[in-house]
């Protein structure tokens, strides 16, 4: 039958694309995907390496001479321009596709990056970083609802967490960028420091060619009434899987009743978090907030503690970020696969509880003054293994559990409230490094363990056990009278 190009808001349909989506084997297309689409973890990770390990060369007066209060505040503007490019992008996501923003927000990230490369002072640097950062706030949105809508159900937690680490990967190589760059016996520091920007700038421009190609969300199709549109797409990306074998045949795939809802306003955003899900909107601000604190207090700190408290140069901190980035990488990465098996509730609950015990018994050896950079390193390795898998679950959570016309916004509001406290807790700790008060900062981590064991026994109690189940399933997406069948 004739299938219209687009169904009215209201507008009952009965199909299997959501199905045929979470029954594709994994291919080729699927890795193309999580380069393509991926990539913004690792950019990410990428930017927040080189403001962490040029932190100290950015006070030397051959760069932009800042003082270390400077640097604080450099660094929480790249995460509020996050936190206002996640909350619009992250409705415009919703509103007009996945793949027009994430063109665009891989955009504005370039033009904020290489900004940064080029400024000539403290404020053209911070509005420079603030630019920067609203394009990576924007890409969360944007990305992780177009991967959780084009990845299979059943491998769900392993794709989602195998890319969140992903950001460890940027992070380990704006190590290696910046030992080789801030060499002084390869260049001056007043122009090494600008190509290190420039670098992210070039990574994130050969992406853009790679996500021309990358499908609209058949599921945000549907939701918008683009049926026909959402068949043609659903043909070609079985065809880049299986090649010409693509008929499904009637009957052999589960269908499912959905409505065209289109672009829904705050209203119903509201209702859905704060009264049909609030249960997983309390889990959601619980993860995110306790893993963003968790994180930015000690990452974004991380070069500072080793230069004041253990004597590090400034240009050779990326030597004990690089291993503490590939532990966290491999942490998601090699425990992913138990979200799917043993289960969202009892991984997320163990991995936050471990995490914020392990951070505790940590602290109190920096405190004691028991520890070297080496062995500093060493113990944050063991603790953001385990750590780093659970802050992805953080994310995997909040991008899975919610309906897909809410699906951008929800994961930019949690992301917002997440980024703040981040925010605050680097503000917080730079003052603390600054003041070289080893009591205070393990206050500071104390504070962080605790917030991390309290997630989750959260999640203990809350969390939704969402392995192996279609986001439809999960999201409990509203149906009516079947007027068409595709």
């Amino acid at each position: 039958m004739d299938v219209p190009q687009r169904l009215a808001r209201g507008t009952a349909f009965r199909t299997d694309i959501p199905a045929r989506l979470d029954n594709l084997p994994w291919s080729q297309w699927h890795w193309r995907v999580v380069l393509a689409l991926g990539i913004t973890w690792a950019l990410d990770g990428l930017e927040a390496s080189l403001i962490a390990n040029i932190a100290g060369v950015l006070t030397d007066p051959q760069t932009l001479g800042l003082d270390v209060a400077q640097v604080g505040i450099a660094n929480s503007t790249y995460l509020f321009g996050q936190i206002f490019g996640a909350l619009l992008f992250g409705h415009l996501t919703d509103r007009f596709g996945r793949k027009r923003l994430f063109l665009v927000t891989l955009g504005v990230y370039l033009i904020g990056t290489a900004s940064s490369g080029l400024a000539s002072s403290f404020q053209t640097f911070v509005i420079f970083r603030f630019i920067a950062g609203s394009g990576i706030g924007g890409e969360y949105a944007a990305i992780n609802s177009a991967i959780d809508e084009l990845i299979p159900a059943r491998l769900r937690g392993r794709v989602d967490l195998a890319i969140n680490g992903s950001y460890w990967l940027g992070v380990a190589l704006g190590g290696v960028l910046t030992l080789l760059l801030l060499d002084p016996r390869w260049l001056p520091l007043s122009v090494s420091w600008r190509l290190v920007f420039l670098f992210g700038a070039t990574l994130g421009l050969c992406i853009i060619l790679v996500r021309r190609h990358m499908p609209e969300s058949p599921r945000w199709l549907l939701l918008h009434g683009r049926i026909a549109e959402a068949a043609v797409t659903i043909v070609r990306i079985e065809k880049a899987v299986h090649g010409e074998r693509t008929i499904v045949e009637a009957g052999t795939v589960r269908t499912l009743e959905m409505t065209v809802l289109g672009t829904v306003g705050f209203g119903h955003v509201a209702h859905l978090l704060l009264r049909h899900h609030f249960r997983r909107t309390v889990l959601g601000l619980a993860l995110m907030v306790s893993q963003a604190v968790f994180y930015n207090a000690i990452f974004f700190s991380y070069a500072l503690i080793l230069v004041r408290f253990y004597d590090v140069p400034a240009g050779r901190t990326g030597l004990y970020i690089i291993p503490f980035a590939l532990g966290n990488f491999f942490g998601p990465l090699l425990l992913g696969r138990l979200f799917d098996t043993v289960g969202r509730r009892h991984m997320i609950s163990i991995t936050y509880i471990v995490s914020g015990v392990a951070l505790f018994f940590t602290g109190w050896a920096f405190a004691a003054d028991l520890l070297t950079a080496t062995t500093q390193t060493l113990c944050w390795c063991a603790v953001f293994f385990v750590a780093s898998a659970a802050a992805s679950s953080a994310y995997l959570t909040v991008s899975e559990l919610f309906p897909v016309q809410i699906r951008g916004i929800a994961i930019a509001l949690f992301f917002v409230v997440g980024q703040f406290a981040g925010a605050i807790a680097t503000a917080v700790f730079s003052w603390m490094i600054d003041a070289a008060n080893r009591p205070s900062m393990f206050l500071g981590y104390s504070v962080s363990a605790v917030l991390m064991i309290a997630a989750g026994i959260v999640a203990a109690v809350l969390a939704v056990d969402a392995e192996r189940r279609s986001l439809e399933e999960l999201a409990g997406e509203p149906s009516g009278g079947v007027e068409n069948t595709l």
